[in-house]
């Protein structure tokens, strides 16, 4: 709805004309460089006709994929377990220094969750 509450707001609408501006330095771009066409009698055609089919990845290839690099993460965290304590260690020493006010607590949790939803979003999305 629109501010009213009454007109419904279409987000995919025409802009107005004074938005055009890009897609008119394009259309005019384009007809400048019509007259450059080199004519090559149907090559690209036949080069693209002949070329073969690109090849879809298997269905099981990404879970394998995710699972692999948990393997590896795993493997890594395991063979230097010192260094994550470390790590969690001069984190903990750096986030301590710092005063913690709501609105910080907020906003990274607002990092977090939006981290999370996109890296979900990219994984969960159909190719």
């Amino acid at each position: 709805m629109n501010v009213d509450g009454r007109t419904p707001v279409n987000p995919t609408a025409a802009t107005p004309a004074d938005d055009d501006w890009l897609e008119r330095a394009l259309a005019g771009d384009a007809a400048r460089h019509r007259a450059d066409h080199v004519d090559d009698a149907g090559f690209t055609s036949r080069v693209m006709a002949a070329l073969p089919a690109p090849l879809a990845a298997p269905r099981w290839r990404k879970p394998v994929e995710w699972a692999l690099w948990g393997v590896a993460g795993t493997a890594i965290a395991a063979s230097l377990p010192g260094l994550a304590t470390d790590v969690a260690r001069e984190m903990f020493r750096i986030l301590a220094s710092q005063p913690i006010s709501l609105p910080a607590i907020a906003a990274a949790a607002l990092a977090i969750g939006a981290a999370t939803f996109g890296g979900a979003a990219f994984v969960l999305r159909r190719d």
